[in-house]
């Protein structure tokens, strides 16, 4: 579970890590953190960051898992077709 939780937490943050990383390569002065952080545009940030989240939750409750006691077989190349993977 906290994995789940330190995954959303990471993604929520990426744009502001991508930001403060951007503006410290760029600038010929390497500002403090925290003076980047005041000069940073964190309503556009925190809007990226759970569109972001959003978008992550969303694709991972679209796939498709098996069921308890299922196992998993990957694809194989069989008689010059491809069998897609499935749950058995």
């Amino acid at each position: 579970m906290i994995r789940i939780v330190a995954e959303n937490i990471f993604f929520f943050l990426l744009p502001t890590i991508i930001y403060v990383a951007y503006v410290y390569m760029t600038r010929e002065e390497k500002p403090e953190a925290k003076r980047v952080l005041n000069d940073a545009p964190l309503l556009w940030l925190f809007l990226a960051g759970v569109v972001l989240v959003v978008i992550v939750l969303a694709s991972f409750g679209k796939m498709e898992g098996g069921k308890p006691g299922q196992v998993y077989k990957p694809p194989v190349y069989k008689d010059g077709k491809v069998i897609p993977g499935h749950f058995e």
